[in-house]
């Protein structure tokens, strides 16, 4: 039988505030077993840029990264961030190790090519996560803290997606371990209703999630998480959540399902 993984991915805004980073991390602590952290950040690399004078472009919830944001994203996600989240653990007592997709060659990807016609820069598609090497840190004790950073293996950082680093290391493991992926940030789940934070959407199949994309109901940057915890449990990943950052313990949120012949 597997042994038992909980992957959680914390959102930006919930990195940038101090209180609510270090209540998720000692809730997080508290999870049971094996486990992985993937942390964003985009908003304060966002406001890293602004403070140099750098412009951030946005397309379909997505960062367009230029040579210079590139530097702004690598120095803020594996650094500041990563480092401080790394740090905070250690002060909950847990053996946390930073890891951006460069070291030990954890992640590679390649340059997304053009899109319906749009240059995203130096922005990484996941091609490989080398699951027995995470699974090797993890069986030493230790608990990787992925940055959203992976690399071309010629030299080149790229900027990644969190949500994608979350939902590819979560397919990658699922074939050593019985994976749980966890997304966690600001709101209580996916909801029906922008305004109305009680307005739950329990569970999302494909055909939920075609119909909310088609008529609205989801858009923006909720779009690509929702797709990649979909190709997630496509791949045999046991369940993915998507939650309030307080709400680790899996039993509130939307649920994301593959619908079981």
């Amino acid at each position: 039988m597997k042994e038992r993984l909980t992957i959680v991915k914390v959102g930006g805004a919930v990195v940038e505030d101090e209180a609510q980073l270090q209540q998720l991390l000692k809730d997080f602590g508290a999870i049971s077993g094996r486990k992985v952290l993937v942390h964003g950040g985009g908003r304060k690399a966002t406001k890293t840029a602004e403070r140099l004078g750098i412009e951030t472009q946005m397309v379909g919830g997505r960062r367009i990264t230029s040579a210079q944001m590139l530097e702004v994203v690598t120095m803020v996600y594996g650094g500041l961030v990563n480092k401080h989240v790394v740090a905070s653990l250690q002060a909950e007592g847990i053996k946390a190790i930073g890891l951006t997709g460069a070291d030990a060659d954890i992640i590679r990807s390649h340059k997304r090519p053009l899109k319906n016609g749009i240059d995203f820069g130096f922005v990484g598609d996941v091609d490989n996560v080398n699951a027995q090497t995470l699974s090797d840190f993890i069986e030493q004790g230790l608990v990787p803290v992925l940055a959203p950073l992976t690399h071309d293996g010629h030299g080149t950082m790229l900027n990644t997606n969190a949500d994608t680093i979350a939902s590819e290391a979560a397919k990658a493991l699922a074939a050593i371990y019985n994976v749980t992926l966890i997304f966690s940030f600001e709101k209580k789940g996916v909801l029906r209703n922008p305004d109305d934070d009680d307005s739950v959407i329990p569970t999302i199949t494909h055909a939920d999630f075609e119909q909310y994309r088609a008529d609205g109901t989801i858009t923006g940057g909720m779009l690509p998480k929702i797709e990649n915890a979909l190709a997630a449990v496509d791949a045999g990943v046991e369940r993915v959540i998507i939650t309030l950052a307080t709400a680790l313990d899996g039993k509130s949120g939307t649920t994301i399902e593959k619908i079981k012949k």
